[in-house]
């Protein structure tokens, strides 16, 4: 069981949870009743790249307050494709359908850059939530800008090219994980973006013969931040917005 360290209600003072601080953004600034209700009931781990977090038709066994580094919602198909349809970082959470009484994940979560979360059993979750009526409310808004995400994405893929499409899906990694070098290999963003390799290649290089990233074997390094959102689609000013109004509407 986590040790909580200490806590306040002023962002420039750290929380820390299990040894270690705590970066996501569902999780900052609870009122001191609801931390000591969830807070002793995380657990902090590690997160590998690939680690399957929810998996699609399968029991909701835990949940997730990420803190660092990003997952994957991907929707699958019957023939085992799958296309990514959201994203999430230290802003978000991973085990949505338990707000909604479900008990099964309805896409497969997958950890798409290394880094950490905060852990809870999904029984002792459901029974905790209903005490903390400002981290329910907050997550009950991240569900909605998770939907609004989504259903931008799923236009994204249909109608822009790819090259716009690696553009905003790079801008959203970035923005989720705090950094400009994004690591990743272009099967795997292949699959992401629900395309062939060799589209995925040539959309790496018209960004890059623009100056706007460099790529390396397992590593984009976004080097024009500007003119990589000049290249990307609307898509990615559209989600920002709807981000930023969510975030305004919940103070």
């Amino acid at each position: 069981m986590a040790k909580v360290l200490r806590h306040d209600h002023l962002k420039s003072d750290p929380v820390e949870v299990d040894g270690s601080i705590v970066e996501n953004e569902l999780l900052l600034n609870l009122p001191e009743k609801e931390c000591q209700a969830i807070f002793p009931k995380l657990v902090f781990l590690s997160l590998r790249t690939h680690d399957v977090l929810n998996e699609a038709g399968a029991p909701i066994r835990y949940v997730y307050f990420m803190n660092s580094g990003l997952a994957s919602v991907l929707n699958v198909m019957e023939d085992g494709k799958s296309v990514e349809v959201g994203l999430t970082g230290k802003e978000g959470f991973v085990g949505l359908p338990l707000l909604a009484g479900f008990k099964t994940s309805a896409s497969r979560v997958i950890v798409q850059i290394a880094g950490s979360a905060y852990r809870i059993s999904a029984g002792v979750f459901t029974d905790t939530v209903r005490k903390c009526h400002t981290l329910e409310k907050r997550l009950y808004r991240f569900s909605q800008v998770l939907a609004a995400q989504s259903a931008q994405i799923a236009a994204c893929n249909r109608l822009h090219e790819v090259d716009e499409r690696l553009a905003r899906w790079l801008l959203m990694s970035r923005d989720r994980i705090g950094s400009d070098l994004v690591p990743l290999t272009q099967e795997f963003l292949a699959h992401m973006l629900g395309t062939r390799r060799s589209s995925v290649t040539v959309a790496a290089s018209i960004l890059q013969k623009a100056d706007l990233i460099k790529y390396t074997r397992g590593q984009v390094n976004i080097v024009d931040s500007k003119g990589l959102e000049a290249a990307a689609c609307e898509c990615y000013g559209s989600m920002v917005q709807q981000s930023l109004r969510w975030h305004d509407e919940s103070r």
